[in-house]
């Protein structure tokens, strides 16, 4: 098995400057750190309108490293010709798709939110949603994009059975307000990374292990935005078992990838 790390990024930050945001610089981290394989998304197209050019720019930058680097495209339903993101996704091999409703504009729960998370629940996409990119202490003053919601996430995951979403970057009372508020089938299509979960001394992560279950997490660091040394201190201070971490680093994330079989042979949306 692999480590797999599902919250990392690739390109220019709108709102400040980061050190070696290529795939080259993202590489040299994966390696001091023993991770595999990483979900990359791509930062510029966050703000991008049309974010077809900057994930042209990523499967570009990641083709030379496919093995490791998997590109995880941005799909804005505001676009018209979105539904070929969708496509371009899939004839990529891409892992998922990323979608920001607030810096793009759109109702968390509205229409355009709707259709994208069902259209790519039928392609077998999974879907990751970003809480937060930085503490809101440290964010710029323009970036007053409204975060996700726990309702918000609850309301999506029960739009298909087919559903699948990756929240990333969510604290423990995101987390816990989100888990126990959905049935437990619409909980095992729920996956969440451990980038922004506390370790000691309020132990939010040993504590959401015990109480939501290992197997709803995944390993996410946040790179080159965060310090990816971060994520491998708390799980290691969680105190769980070695195979409860090895789960947590290795084999959620493909676990949960697994397609119903109905799914299988996932086709294009158009």
């Amino acid at each position: 098995m692999a480590i797999t790390d599902v919250a990392t990024f690739i390109g220019s930050f709108p709102f400040r400057p980061v050190a070696e945001a290529t795939p080259d610089g993202l590489l040299r981290h994966m390696d001091r750190l023993g991770i595999d394989r990483a979900w990359v998304g791509s930062l510029p197209s966050i703000l991008h309108q049309d974010p077809a050019p900057a994930n042209g720019g990523l499967y570009d930058a990641t083709r030379p490293h496919r093995d490791r680097l998997l590109p995880v495209p941005t799909v804005n339903p505001e676009q018209a010709k979105w539904q070929d993101d969708v496509n371009r996704a899939l004839e990529a091999g891409a892992p998922a798709v990323r979608v920001y409703p607030g810096y793009q504009g759109i109702a968390e729960v509205g229409p355009q939110m709707r259709v994208v998370i069902v259209t790519a629940a039928a392609a077998g996409l999974p879907v990751i949603l970003t809480v937060r990119f930085e503490d809101v202490r440290q964010r710029h003053p323009i970036d007053v994009a409204p975060e996700p919601t726990a309702a918000g996430v609850r309301t999506l995951v029960r739009l298909d059975e087919q559903v699948r979403l990756l929240v990333s970057h969510a604290d423990r009372a995101f987390i816990e307000e989100t888990h126990f508020g959905l049935t437990a089938a619409e909980q095992q299509r729920l996956l969440w990374d451990i980038a922004w979960v506390w370790g000691p001394p309020e132990d939010h992560l040993a504590h959401l292990v015990r109480s939501v279950g290992a197997k709803r997490f995944a390993f996410g660091t946040g790179l080159p935005l965060r310090l990816g040394e971060a994520a491998f201190v708390r799980l290691e201070l969680a105190g769980v078992a070695r195979d409860v971490r090895q789960q947590i680093l290795e084999r959620n994330v493909d676990d949960w990838r697994v397609r119903a079989p109905r799914e299988e042979g996932g086709n294009s949306v158009l």
